[in-house]
């Protein structure tokens, strides 16, 4: 099946795309990798009169350092960060989580923003940012706004995002020394979609953490405050006090009624709990196939 037709532009300045964008908030779809949007235009499950090319936008190509923060322009791929193109405050950990992402010709082309745009639940930026506690930046013809990644991401396939807005940038907090990170996905193959996510980032010498468990029916089930998953505290000992009984019940009253689904979660979550303990940071972003 092909494409129905559309019109095709390519703004050269964010003001001219969020310009042309309030003009004709009906009808318009936003493109950059295309990795998303492309097979649903094949398929015809979405018929656009006009698909606007945001890659024209040099503002959302760029990466930079604010002090602490590292900002990622929307438009920067997956490949960027796996290969060291754009820097990474997070001790690595973005580039682990970029580099298990689905095959290499889709890293080369999919794009941060368009992967929390389109909020697949089993999309790997939706659980890792919201477990490094990311923002994103939102801008519209009337100004700029920041949200927190677990509030932009409302449910599945859905975001806080008006018709006349586009994301332009995930804020991302450095990761401070001392800090464990760990993440895991249990897919039914390697580079296919995650059944199941598990993510968390501790730091154990301020006895605080978060904790995501993504790839549910929804948005990742966030423990904000991740002390409850290890008897109440966050020490140097984190991975020894892992309760999967509080996992369990955080997706219970998530609406996880499956007791193999959640015990597949929450074995995920386990993983990695334990691949953040690991000495070695090569084992703190692990893909498994089943």
């Amino acid at each position: 099946m092909k494409p129905a037709a559309f019109a095709w532009e390519r703004p050269d300045s964010l003001p001219a795309l969020l310009a042309r964008l309030a003009e004709t908030p009906a009808g318009v779809k936003l493109i950059a990798g295309g990795q998303s949007l492309g097979p649903m235009l094949n398929l015809r499950l979405v018929e656009p009169a006009l698909i606007l090319d945001i890659t024209g936008v040099p503002e959302l190509r760029t990466a930079r350092v604010e002090g602490d923060t590292f900002v990622l322009g929307a438009c920067v791929t997956h490949a960027d960060i796996e290969d060291g193109r754009v820097a990474d405050l997070t001790g690595g950990a973005l580039r682990r989580v970029a580099a298990a992402i689905a095959y290499r010709p889709v890293r080369n082309r999919g794009t941060v923003g368009g992967s929390l745009v389109h909020a697949d639940p089993a999309a790997d930026w939706v659980s890792a940012l919201t477990a490094l506690g990311a923002e994103v930046e939102i801008a519209g013809r009337t100004g700029r706004r920041t949200l927190p990644v677990e509030r932009f991401v409302t449910g599945a396939l859905s975001v806080a995002l008006g018709a006349d807005e586009i994301l332009v940038a995930v804020r991302v907090p450095a990761l401070p020394a001392g800090a464990a990170w760990g993440y895991v996905k249990h897919c039914a193959k390697i580079g296919e979609f995650a059944h199941a996510i598990g993510a968390v980032r501790l730091e154990p010498g301020a006895d605080r953490g978060r904790a995501v468990i993504g790839a549910v029916e929804g948005p990742p089930v966030l423990l904000a405050d991740a002390r409850p998953l290890f008897g109440g505290r966050i020490g140097a000992d984190f991975a020894a006090r892992f309760d999967p009984r509080v996992a369990d019940q955080a997706l219970r009253e998530a609406g996880m009624a499956d007791a193999v689904e959640r015990h597949i979660h929450v074995t995920v979550l386990g993983r990695a709990v334990a691949a953040a303990a690991a000495p070695d940071p090569r084992a703190n972003t692990l893909p498994e196939a089943a």
